[in-house]
């Protein structure tokens, strides 16, 4: 009974967490949602194509369950970094649906197996692992981006939350650069009284 518990509960937050990150590039433009907001391109789409091809990976060939589309080879260095981020040619419609349906893929596997069914991660130092272990890694590795994409979210129209009944209330600018002026305050106090530790508080 613990088992069944405990895999509903797992594969329930991950269904919450796909959701979160589908909603992140709801109402954006094909500009924002491809462009780099970091120095290392993270961007919304290529967060969604990177769990894409990931989740299929580890509920498809881990437990011999293969996606039936086509993937690139994990190890093929050509292509290593090249599920982060969204050709011109990749429509955001290629995209997104190509997520949901790993997700009928994955949902099928984990519904099919038990928690201690026994699977093997080749790019893993120990291969050796059961559904537990890869619906918990799926789960962090879904919630981590999510996590990303809720920053570049935020830095493109203010927007937070994982789904629209629990974004922050609105407030106008004048609220949050006060709001920003604050913590700005504590940090260059903290920094001041550190006794060297840290960075040192910017002279005016």
């Amino acid at each position: 009974m613990i088992d069944d518990f405990a895999k509903e509960y797992l594969h329930s937050d991950l269904r919450q967490m796909r959701e979160a990150m589908l909603w992140k590039v709801d109402g954006l433009g094909e500009y924002d949602i491809r462009r780099p907001l970091t120095v290392t391109g993270t961007n919304l789409l290529g967060l969604v194509k990177h769990l894409s091809v990931w989740e299929s990976r580890y509920f498809g060939e881990v437990f011999d369950r293969p996606f039936p589309e086509p993937l690139p080879r994990w190890d093929d260095v050509g292509e290593r970094g090249a599920d982060l981020w969204a050709t011109e040619h990749e429509t955001r419609e290629e995209v997104i649906g190509r997520y949901r349906r790993v997700w009928e893929h994955s949902d099928a596997t984990i519904a099919a197996l038990s928690l201690d069914s026994p699977g093997f991660v080749p790019w893993w130092p120990r291969p050796d692992v059961q559904l537990f272990n890869v619906l918990v890694h799926m789960l962090t590795e879904t919630g981590r981006h999510v996590g990303h994409a809720d920053i570049l979210r935020e830095q493109l129209d203010g927007s937070t939350g994982t789904a629209a009944e629990y974004a922050a209330p609105p407030h106008d600018a004048a609220f949050w650069e006060a709001h920003c002026a604050r913590i700005e305050r504590a940090a260059t106090a903290a920094a001041a009284t550190s006794g060297g530790r840290g960075d040192a508080a910017p002279t005016p």
